[in-house]
């Protein structure tokens, strides 16, 4: 019996291709390389529990199961997560084929937490630390089989940032952090002369003599010439040359004449790619393309500048971690948040909140014109010297991984909430400043740590501000005079109810939406401000202060990032012309109000004018909240909304601005008459198995508005060569009558997947996904 598996095994591995790799080039961080990619190492790994001789050549892999990256070691639900599940030793292990024995290498751009990595049984290189990439070099490649095996440390006892091997547990930090190759990894050829790096840097942003410093660090052991061309739009703006000499490690030139390119901005976020060449005579020894852009950012004491112009930051703080996945979902899902905040919720800013996150997550914010703060792992509290250490390093890894973003426009160079002491945090912040002097640094303070401000380790005051008390008045601190001020945080599940959920009462709810927009609305009010990132976007897991079975019920969406009334208010706040909005703050199904919601409910809108009708008979005219939000740039309207008991009329809202009709939505009151919803964000993948799309699944009215309070399970069947991550049954119940799943094609040829849902009274709905291998990448 076991000579028969092992031998399936073998057919599995030779049946997927087993990753036959020819002479392609591995980028470096950060950098696409022309020509060939490097292969990615998504499918066809084999991982299991630790076992004593699991890294050799020969081990017997006959109970190690067939995974795909990016994965998480344990099977999660949407809650309820359990920190012991993860906390273990884990191999994987990954079978290629090699065409040619040049100079290979592995690089992985994230493993939690601590890695061993060993080619045909010998070890290749380790890495500490679960946020930041690494490469390990692989010397004894050979042509045909090789077997690449990969240690994976998921256990809280390591001695690395944010973990505290000498604390009570995980749940003494504000997040869980499950373990698994939980980004991508690629394997390649590298060539002998080669660019290991590249940074581009704008200087003079806002003078027509705007240049760009090249900074490019080679293993170069030839003579050779290095060439960098600036383009935007498919044209060359201009170019810069400067020879390499051999043995040489760092060549720094200028490329100049660049008074033509266009800025860089949150409204047309302009990129350039730098095509950067090192040549011997004619011959291309290496190539990089890294993508920048134009733009001066400042922190000033009167408020933050972008490009010269006054911008009031207005934005939340973003965990990456996701439902039955952890932080395991690939690129699109990752780029996804950030669509949603930045065109959905209207965000300016996101805080990295607190490690450095995907740089699929970051090239979607430099597209979309999303600034961002990025900050190193850690969370309230230092550990030891070799902690600090592994924290030093991680201000290295995260700058030299990420100073070509324009939208990055601060490190956060202090441990979050955290006092460690003044000279720690001048060695982090100079460091930072080494690597790239174009930056400010900060760290987010807390009331604890307010006072322990010195001035000099840090260029920016942020504050985590939750002074305000329950069942006071909101309130912000001041800005702290003579440094440049901004809010990192706010609000969360500290200032008002513990948790925030659709299924929660309507006045918390509703709560949560005011208080959300008061906080803005105070920043707004002085200039002082830089602005507020509130907390926070998405809910997450956690153990710690105020959880709820393993969740932090605080986002203005859920884990699912499906919206709750919170996000009405940050949906609200953009130019109608660009998309008009009108959300109710209360549910129109008269369940917990027979009477309707009654006077003064909430409606987050940008029109100028709300006309009401019930029935399409005229109901009244909205008026405006701007007496309680004297600064936000849409106020909400207050509606009263009271029907005789018995009745459930059709609400319309007609919303009009310059003059003009801009929208007109309808609600129904007849549940009767309510449906399934199953819509997914992308209806193309590759079929790679490297690529996956969310599919909603939720209760709405006829006209497509959630009902939150539907309850009973939904059953999920999926058909097609893909894999369904999420619960096979959902309870709307808990979820407050709308959940999501997602979707992952396996790597093979075309396809479809197809995923039905069946609720006992709603019926059944369809998605349907097209899988090919041409399918655009995210």
């Amino acid at each position: 019996m076991g000579g028969e598996r092992r031998l399936s095994r073998r057919g599995f591995l030779a049946a997927s291709g087993a990753a036959l790799l020819g002479a392609a080039v591995a980028g470096s961080a950060g950098h696409a390389a022309p020509g060939p990619d490097p292969a990615q190492l998504g499918d066809f790994w084999l991982f299991g529990r630790y076992d004593d001789g699991c890294t050799d050549l020969g081990f017997d892999e006959v109970d190690l199961s067939p995974v795909q990256l990016p994965h998480c070691v344990t099977p999660l639900s949407w809650t309820g997560w359990d920190p012991a599940s993860w906390q273990d030793r884990w191999i994987y292990r990954k079978h290629f084929t090699v065409t040619t024995t040049e100079r290979h290498t592995a690089r992985f751009d994230g493993v939690m937490t601590n890695s061993a990595v060993y080619l045909n049984g010998t070890l290749a290189g380790t890495h500490e630390g679960g946020y930041l990439p690494f490469e390990v070099e692989l010397p004894d490649v050979v042509a045909g089989d090789n077997v690449l095996a990969v240690v994976v440390d998921g256990r809280w006892a390591l001695d690395v940032p944010p973990n505290l091997p000498r604390s009570a547990g995980p749940s003494v930090i504000d997040f869980y952090q499950p373990a698994g190759i939980y980004r991508p990894a690629t394997i390649g050829a590298v060539p002998r002369t080669r660019l290991t790096d590249v940074f581009a840097r704008p200087v003079d942003v806002l003078s027509p003599g705007r240049s760009l410093h090249l900074t490019c660090t080679l293993d170069a052991p030839v003579a050779a010439e290095i060439t960098a061309s600036v383009r935007q739009a498919g044209r060359e703006l201009a170019r810069g040359t400067a020879p390499v000499t051999a043995g040489g490690t760092t060549v720094e030139f200028d490329v100049r004449e660049l008074g033509a390119v266009r800025l860089w901005d949150v409204e047309d976020p302009a990129l350039c790619d730098v095509v950067v060449t090192v040549r011997a005579g004619l011959r291309v020894l290496d190539q990089r393309v890294v993508r920048t852009g134009f733009r001066d950012a400042r922190f000033t004491t009167e408020g933050f500048f972008l490009n010269g112009r006054r911008l009031k930051l207005f934005g939340l703080n973003r965990h990456q971690w996701y439902p039955f996945a952890g932080g395991a979902l690939p690129d699109r899902v990752q780029r996804r948040d950030a669509e949603i905040l930045r065109r959905e919720l209207n965000c300016t800013m996101v805080r990295c909140s607190h490690y450095p996150q995907s740089s699929a997550f970051l090239d979607a914010c430099d597209e979309l014109g999303l600034l961002v703060w990025e900050e190193i792992p850690g969370w309230g509290h230092i550990g030891d010297d070799a902690w600090q250490r592994r924290n030093l390093a991680d201000v290295t890894g995260m700058v030299v991984r990420d100073r070509n973003h324009p939208s990055i426009v601060v490190w956060g160079t202090r441990v979050n909430e955290a006092n460690g002491t003044t000279a720690m945090y001048q060695r982090t912040g100079q460091r930072a400043r080494q690597l790239d002097p174009s930056r400010p640094t900060s760290g987010a303070l807390a009331s604890a740590t307010g006072g322990r401000f010195a001035g000099g380790d840090v260029e920016i005051l942020a504050y985590n501000d939750y002074t305000a008390r329950r069942g006071a008045p909101f309130q912000l601190r001041p800005p702290r005079p003579g440094v440049p001020y901004l809010v990192t945080e706010t609000i969360g599940t500290l200032a008002g109810a513990r948790a925030y959920r659709r299924t929660d009462a309507p006045a918390a709810r509703q709560q949560q939406a005011e208080l959300h927009a008061k906080a803005h609305d105070l920043a707004a009010a002085d200039d002082r401000y830089c602005g507020l990132l509130a907390w926070c976007a998405f809910d997450y897991p956690s153990g710690w202060l105020r959880s709820v079975g393993g969740s932090k019920y605080c986002g203005v969406s859920d884990i699912f990032r499906i919206p709750k009334p919170a996000a009405a208010f940050y949906a609200s706040q953009c130019d109608p012309r660009v998309r008009a909005v009108a959300e109710p703050g209360f549910a129109w199904d008269f369940t917990d109000r027979p009477g309707g919601p009654g006077p003064g409910a909430t409606i987050w809108s940008n029109c100028d004018r709300l006309l009401l009708f019930l029935d399409d008979r005229p109901a009244g005219e909205a008026r405006s909240r701007r007496g309680d939000f004297p600064h936000l740039r849409y106020p909400p309207f207050a509606a009263d909304l009271t029907v005789p008991k018995g009745r459930r009329p059709q609400l319309r809202i007609d919303g009009y601005a310059g003059g003009r009709l801009v929208l007109s939505r309808r609600f129904s009151g007849d549940r009767g008459r309510d449906v399934l919803s199953c819509v997914p964000d992308d209806p193309e993948l590759r079929a790679d198995g490297g690529d996956a799309t969310r599919v909603v699944v939720a209760a709405v009215d006829r006209f497509g508005t959630l009902r939150a309070g539907t309850t009973g399970e939904v059953s999920l069947t999926l058909t097609g060569p893909g894999e369904l991550i999420g619960d096979p049954t959902l309870d709307f119940g808990a979820t407050g009558g709308a959940a999501a799943v997602w979707l992952r094609p396996a790597a093979g040829p075309s396809g479809t997947l197809t995923l039905t849902a069946r609720h006992e009274t709603l019926g059944s709905a369809t998605a349907i996904v097209k899988v090919t291998p041409d399918a655009t990448h995210p």
